[in-house]
């Protein structure tokens, strides 16, 4: 099947994969949108998590051709099951996603709820990986994906269209911290399993190539404009005793920092818009409320039922005041916006003299930073990007946050701190603001 996506062009699946995008589970993600309440910033941005998730896949086939083009696999077939099985997982990486925005991961129900198999046969393995986490922890939409993937009706599809590849095996290349039942990608004594999972979730990941050219495009930015082209062809592979991971030739670095400051960039300037913040905040003040009704499932079919749309019927459905702002468009309005690099306590201070006027408001704190190498979980920075240079026959392959400054330079945590009141209350709180002395 030929899919016409506006910034790959076309993009090609075999009947294989077009059976797991036809379940109703997978149909799902036309009705969930991809930046939620962004497009009350920017119009253009309606584009839904479905074709993101199509676009990602290309793209991880695109950096697999171009990192094993020349590598001598046991056999064709292994190279052939490689690459589909990182098609799949990049395919099925945001499968789970909830409703909207992230915020809807408040109402999600404890894990247990979730019964997901997979997460039950880890606990044999000790206390690693999701066995210290598994009780008494709410899910998330990561979960939720994990549960789609080895325990649905997608699943059991992948089982049917793709007999020399489990669902696990899929899982295993989504969740870094699942074990491997078996030798799966292994061939020839070494381990893929590290820079496979790295082409779907890493520093330079498919998923991060994709959101950011589909988001740029589609907000009508240029901060997301990245070379691609250039990162793919100069991705390539490096061997820790019995395990590959992905590297990168030097040549490519600057583009490489030119990519990190794009998604820098864009947290900033529009996944952090002031509009697309005030929204999740009042969806959270509505989520959070002891009157709220609306609660995600746990039963996996149920959950398939909720989407974008179901969510914004709801709020127009109950007397909520947060919930009815969010419905007739009645948003806080930002009256005092503030860029720190480190914390500040006077955002709190106006707060507490606006309210003592007896005004509402709301203070959003938004912080952004560059690489996920400053809060990376363990199975993250276990998995290093190196930086390899074919030009030269005496350099060392180096980690990539050793390789350049821009770690260093954009190592603190950029904050956005604003004060929102209620349109109404607005020249009040302006008069009050004004008053202020420090």
């Amino acid at each position: 099947m030929e899919i016409r996506d506006p910034v790959h062009g076309s993009i090609y699946y075999a009947d294989p994969e077009v059976a797991i995008l036809d379940t109703a589970e997978y149909q799902r993600l036309r009705a969930i949108k991809q930046l939620g309440f962004s497009e009350f910033s920017f119009p253009g941005a309606t584009h839904n998590r479905y074709i993101h998730s199509i676009g990602v896949a290309h793209l991880a086939s695109l950096v697999f051709d171009s990192i094993f083009r020349v590598y001598p696999f046991s056999k064709p077939s292994v190279k052939t099951r490689f690459r589909q099985v990182v098609r799949l997982a990049a395919l099925l990486h945001d499968v789970g996603h909830g409703p909207l925005s992230h915020t809807t991961e408040q109402v999600m129900p404890p894990l247990a709820d979730l019964q997901i198999k997979i997460y039950e046969e880890e606990q044999k393995y000790g206390d690693a990986a999701h066995t210290v986490m598994y009780k008494n922890r709410k899910a998330n939409h990561e979960d939720y994906t994990i549960k789609y993937v080895t325990d649905s009706p997608i699943s059991e599809t992948i089982i049917k269209q793709f007999p020399d590849i489990s669902p696990v095996h899929i899982a295993c290349l989504i969740d870094k911290a699942l074990h491997c039942p078996d030798d799966f990608f292994v061939d020839a004594g070494v381990d893929f399993r590290p820079i496979l999972s790295q082409l779907v979730s890493s520093e330079i990941d498919a998923d991060r190539m994709d959101y950011l050219e589909r988001d740029s495009y589609f907000c009508g930015t240029n901060y997301g404009k990245i070379d691609s082209n250039w990162l793919i062809q100069n991705m390539t592979f490096h061997r820790v005793e019995n395990k590959l991971y992905l590297a990168m030739n030097r040549r490519a670095l600057y583009s490489f920092d030119d990519f990190l400051i794009s998604r820098h960039h864009m947290h900033l300037m529009v996944y952090g818009h002031h509009k697309s913040i005030i929204y999740e905040e009042m969806l959270n003040r509505y989520l959070t409320s002891p009157d709220c009704t609306f609660k995600l499932p746990g039963d996996i079919k149920e959950y398939t039922l909720y989407n974008d749309y179901r969510l914004h019927e709801h709020l127009r459905s109950v007397s909520n005041p947060w919930a009815r702002r969010i419905a007739e468009r009645r948003p806080f309005k930002v009256l005092l916006e503030q860029h720190h690099t480190t914390e500040s306590d006077r955002p709190e201070m106006i707060k507490g003299l606006l309210e003592k006027e007896g005004l509402e408001v709301i203070w959003a704190s938004s912080k952004a930073r560059l690489s996920k190498y400053h809060t990376a979980s363990p199975e993250e920075r276990a998995a290093q990007i190196y930086v390899v240079d074919q030009f030269d026959p005496w350099s060392k392959p180096t980690p990539i946050n050793q390789s350049t400054e821009i770690f260093k330079r954009y190592e603190g945590t950029r904050i956005i701190d604003r004060i929102y009141v209620a349109p109404e209350d607005f020249a009040n709180a302006e008069k009050v603001l004004k008053s202020l002395k420090f």
